[in-house]
């Protein structure tokens, strides 16, 4: 489902300001996605060892996504649910298209456990990468797209999902908040930005 704007908004709060709107389209034009903010930047390094920044993706429509890859969960739905839909774009995906996940356990996601991980998920190789880096800045990505994770003492973590698309331009359009959003919407969504451009 997608997130209410409100909640993205506030959510976003830190991230700068954001046009308010009634629906998750705008007035003017029902089918367009509304503008929320400028997608948080990051630069991280991904599962093949390579640096990896948000600015290397402009001029792709870019999902963002937080996994790790204990987790028993959410992450388990998502992560096959994006390959999926990855699987549905086509000739798309890759050259139009491009999937981050980023791992909120970066202490034991290396960048080996995390290709092992888009592996056992069938994850494309071309147009998707899954991150990790540094803790501190991990922490401040996470906060800094809303989201909630907490570690307990067993090392297993509690946390909220929210997927977000950014547009070519590296602007927020969309966000879905929770691992049972609809995938037909999802890939919509995504192909309604790409012909944006």
């Amino acid at each position: 489902m997608r997130i209410p704007f409100v909640v993205a908004l506030t959510a976003l709060a830190t991230v700068g300001s954001a046009q308010l709107v009634d629906s998750p389209h705008h007035a003017l034009d029902p089918q367009r996605l509304p503008e929320i903010a400028s997608a948080p930047e990051f630069t991280l390094i991904s599962q093949d060892n390579a640096q990896v920044s948000l600015a290397d993706l402009r001029g792709k429509v870019v999902a963002v996504t937080f996994v790790y890859t204990l987790c028993g969960t959410t992450c388990p739905v998502i992560t096959p649910m994006m390959s999926l839909v990855a699987d549905r774009l086509g000739a798309d995906f890759g050259r139009k298209i491009a999937f981050i996940s980023i791992t909120i356990d970066p202490e034991r996601d290396t960048p080996e456990t995390l290709k092992l991980y888009a592996q056992t998920y069938g994850a494309a190789v071309t147009g998707w990468n899954f991150l990790t880096g540094d803790p501190a800045v991990i922490q401040d990505l996470i906060r800094r797209y809303g989201l909630f994770a907490s570690k307990d003492a067993d090392g297993q973590i509690e946390h909220s999902l929210l997927t977000s698309i950014a547009d070519s331009r590296g602007i927020l359009r969309v966000q879905y908040l929770g691992a049972q959003f609809d995938p037909d919407e999802f890939r919509r969504d995504l192909l309604s930005l790409v012909e944006e451009r």
